[in-house]
């Protein structure tokens, strides 16, 4: 992948996806990192259904570190994997009041020492809390990347590695959500929309489609 086909790819999805931004629902860091650990392996919109009671019930992160766990569960259960994720931001706002004084870390390394919270996760609460550059490289930055030869890895930390190495730092973040929301409503996981796509002359996947067609002719 040369970074000319590369500024092309991004001048398109620029085109579609203008200041693109977080689909999930907050007012605050602490707001956004509960929603971003209840959002793995759960879509934004089941998360933004849950958000509203969670941030009334528990307003801050001292509230969260004293929660009853079967209590928070009750109130996250429509989530994939809610016991776990309940256990984990518990755990997450004890160590934010203990070790940080009651605030979201500001930096991804302090964030990762968060419990539930891996690489993913604190680049997205970096990039969009505290405006900082990052690319959280989740399932749908992962298979646009992939099949628009971005990347050839299946590995989300090189996957973020070669996004890096190809795109200005200026721009990480924009990227990231422009892959997100490309992979979300047009380069989905089954049947993606390659009808509608105008990358189909610089896509590997497009090409590779085309020629199974083809050979089945």
């Amino acid at each position: 992948m040369t970074k000319q086909v590369a500024k092309t790819i991004f001048d398109y999805l620029k085109t579609i996806y203008n200041n693109p931004t977080s689909e999930l629902n907050f007012t605050n860091t602490y707001e956004l990192l509960v929603a971003v650990i209840l959002s793995a392996q759960c879509t934004d919109k089941r998360v933004n259904l849950v958000t509203p009671l969670v941030f009334k019930k528990y307003n801050n992160v001292k509230e969260l570190a004293n929660a009853n766990q079967d209590e928070l569960e009750e109130c996250i259960k429509s989530c994939n994997y809610y016991k776990t994720k309940a256990k984990n931001l518990i755990a997450c706002a004890k160590s934010i009041e203990n070790e940080f004084n009651a605030q979201v870390p500001n930096n991804v390394e302090d964030l990762m020492k968060l419990r539930g919270v891996g690489k993913k996760t604190a680049n997205v609460v970096y990039s969009v809390g505290f405006l900082g550059q990052a690319i959280a490289v989740d399932t749908h930055v992962l298979r646009v990347s992939k099949r628009l030869g971005l990347t050839n890895s299946k590995n989300p930390l090189v996957v973020e590695e070669d996004l890096q190495n190809l795109f200005s730092k200026s721009v990480w973040t924009e990227l990231h959500y422009m892959l997100v929301l490309f992979g979300r409503y047009t380069c989905t996981a089954k049947k993606p929309n390659c009808a509608s796509c105008g990358l189909k002359d610089v896509c590997p996947y497009y090409k590779e489609l085309q020629k199974n067609k083809n050979n089945k002719v």
